[in-house]
Parts: C-alpha cells; structure tokens; sequence
C-alpha cells in the first residue's frame, strides 16, 4: 500500500468518523440549489482539507462544499457525506468519499461508511479491498440469489430508465434504492450485480468508478464512457444488458 492511499484512508476514515457525533441529531439547512447540508457536512470537509493541506500542499482540492482550489491536474476530491439525505433521515447507508485524480483520472480512492464501519478502497493496478480484503465483483450471476440496485427511481422514470430496470428488476428478487455510493460499494464488494445512479458529480462516483473497476467491474456513464453526470456500476454477467439498455 502506497503512503498516498494510507493517507487518504487514515484522512477518509478520520473525516467519516466526525459525523457520527451529529447523525440523527443534525439541523438540516438549504443550500442555492435546494440540497440539504448539515454542519457535519461542513465540519467533515473541513478536517479533511485542513489534513490534505498540512501533507499534500502542492495538490489541489475539489469538495462538495467549498468548492475547487489549487492544480486540478492533481486534485483530491472530496465528498464528506455522499447520502445528506440519508444522513438526515436517520438512514445509516451514508459515506465519505475521498480520491485523488491525476489529469482527471482517480490514482486512489477510499469510502468509509462510518455508520456501518465499512471500508473499501482502491489503488490503480493494485486491486480494491473491502474491510481490509480483497474485494470482487460478482462473477456468477444467480438472479434468484440477488437484489438489483438504483439511486432516484422518480429521476429514472423522468429519464425514461425506469420501465427497462423494473423488467430485469421481475426476474431477480427485487430492486432497492441503496443508493449513492452504497450501491456501487454493493457491486464492488460482490453483493449485487447492478447499480444504477441517475446523477452524479465527480466528486460523488471518483473513488466508486476506481473501486469498482479495481474490482474486476465497469462504472460508466450511459453512454459508456467516464461517469458523470450518471453512472452504472456492473459486474461482467451484465454487461451485454447493459449495452442493449443503455447504450
């Protein structure tokens, strides 16, 4: 393990771990655009950038809350709870997300779900691991024996996804909205086969797309290429549905 990805890990966990002292306790405010955040939003970037800056001052950082700073050649990004309205609404699938991007491309990535004490991480060309072992995707597909997973069902529909995913959805034994980086961390971690995210931001699905792939599977956007501003996370057994889906 390279001192850069114990650092992001050490920076992840520590960052995750201050917002447990507000869940199901936090006030929620409004952002400009309407989004939920709460202080341990705040407080959790804010540790974060400040340990970012004391190792890795030369680097730049992009977060959900302060925004971007510094080279974006090689940033870190910075997601302090990925699921604020899950947090909100007492729900312990929330995480904090922490890579960083050479030229646009995530070298390491970390997501620590403090409420669950879960723990993935990836570095590129070095495989992915879940609680500290190795983690892969699914390799045999049992439909029989696995849930399906979506983020944003209404956004779906709106995007005309929804009919096509409830069709797979009646041939599996469900689909549940683990959404954010939940359900890519369920892909990546081998406990279901699908993960469909309607609308992203880099620093929403840059440490999922590396653990994901690091894991032996694909995250893209519709289209097939980088994610962003959706991604679907899949195991290789998918891959051909997803083609016919969505490409």
């Amino acid at each position: 393990m390279s001192p850069l990805l114990e650092f992001a890990i050490h920076t992840a966990v520590m960052g995750g771990k201050s917002t447990l002292q507000f869940f199901r306790n936090a006030e929620i405010q409004l952002k400009a655009d309407q989004s939920p955040v709460t202080i341990a939003d705040l407080q959790a970037e804010a540790l974060i950038r400040d340990e970012i800056r004391k190792w890795y001052p030369e680097h730049g950082i992009y977060g959900e809350e302060e925004g971007a700073s510094g080279d974006r050649s090689q940033q870190w990004l910075i997601d302090p709870i990925d699921g604020t309205k899950s947090y909100m609404s007492g729900v312990p699938l929330f995480s904090t997300l922490l890579s960083f991007e050479q030229d646009g491309d995530p070298v390491v990535g970390v997501a620590y779900f403090p409420a669950s004490d879960e723990l993935l991480y990836a570095e590129r060309g070095e495989g992915a691991y879940y609680q500290h072992r190795p983690a892969q995707v699914m390799q045999e597909i049992d439909p029989q024996r696995c849930m399906l997973c979506c983020g944003a069902p209404t956004r779906l529909r709106d995007q005309g996804k929804l009919d096509p995913l409830l069709d797979l959805a009646d041939t599996y034994q469900g689909l549940r909205t683990w959404s954010d980086a939940y359900g890519h961390a369920m892909v990546a971690s081998g406990r279901a086969p699908l993960m469909v995210d309607p609308l992203v931001q880099p620093y929403d699905i840059s440490a999922m797309r590396l653990i994901v792939a690091e894991a032996g599977g694909m995250c893209t956007n519709y289209a097939g290429g980088k994610a962003g501003p959706e991604a679907i996370s899949f195991a290789p057994g998918l891959a051909d549905w997803v083609e016919r889906t969505f490409r």
